[in-house]
């Protein structure tokens, strides 16, 4: 069965999110740590946390993703803005063990004009500064469009990353569509070669979560904004071949199509349906 949800907010509660996953057709979902374009976080309340775990074991979803806030950037130029991506997200680490087993996935960050080398180690020295051998979570980096001076623009970026990390079973990667799409790999036409490549610089056995996006902007554009299933250029047809794909179906995929629950639930239908 194809394991697929979408981005849910938080802010009423984990069971209450939970509760709005099933009412979408979901079998799985992501959501914020905190406020995206911020940092602080809703304290947290081991009940609602209990109810949401309940909600999950009875309707046999598949992985969770939690999502770190966008406004992190671990290979800043200001040390300060450094030391606030590994503090967050050490916390956020230190919150999912309340969900152990899960996947938690950040955006690499932008090396600001430093050199994407520079920006890599920083993004590396991070990771080995709060990954621990004792945690439940696996780390993801996600592929990015390569907009401005982002890390993560193509695989060799984020294999770097996780060479120089000292907990490599830590990590994996989330592959975003409509990121890959708009960095210039043409999932729509040649995903067999997009998945070879990426097996021959990361290894297939690292991705763990897909973003299932279409995209506003042609292959290539570097633009990264995304768009509803089917509406935009990589085209349903070619979504749903992702989904059904071998060596992809036995992944969990999240949603982050521009969307309220209902256009979710469309979506969730149509790629079951499919």
């Amino acid at each position: 069965m194809l394991t697929i949800g979408s981005h849910l907010s938080i802010a009423k509660g984990f069971t209450a999110m939970g509760e709005n996953a099933v009412k979408i057709g979901a079998n799985t979902l992501q959501f914020f740590s905190r406020n995206p374009r911020g940092t602080k976080a809703r304290p947290l309340d081991e009940k609602d946390i209990a109810g949401f775990r309940q909600i999950c074991e009875e309707n046999h979803f598949g992985r969770l993703l939690c999502h770190a806030p966008y406004i992190l950037n671990a290979c800043s130029a200001d040390p300060g803005l450094r030391d606030l991506a590994r503090d967050t997200m050490a916390d956020d680490l230190a919150r999912m063990e309340y969900l152990p087993g899960n996947l938690y996935n950040f955006h690499p960050g932008s090396h600001v004009k430093q050199g994407a080398d520079a920006g890599i180690k920083m993004i590396a020295e991070m990771l080995n500064s709060i990954l621990k051998p004792e945690q439940h979570t696996t780390v993801l980096l996600e592929t990015m469009a390569g907009k401005g001076t982002e890390v993560g623009r193509n695989f060799e970026e984020l294999a770097a990353i996780i060479e120089q990390v000292d907990l490599k079973d830590k990590m994996g990667i989330c592959l975003d569509t409509c990121h890959v799409h708009d960095g210039g790999y043409d999932i729509i036409y040649h995903l067999d070669d997009v998945l070879e490549e990426f097996d021959r610089i990361i290894g297939l056995k690292r991705l763990k979560a897909i973003h299932l996006n279409d995209s506003k902007n042609p292959c290539g554009s570097h633009k990264d904004r995304h768009e509803k299933i089917g509406e935009g250029y990589i085209g349903a047809e070619a979504l749903i071949r992702i989904t059904r794909h071998p060596l992809l179906c036995e992944l969990p995929f999240y949603l982050e199509t521009p969307n309220e629950l209902d256009g979710y639930a469309k979506e969730i239908k149509l790629l079951r349906n499919a």
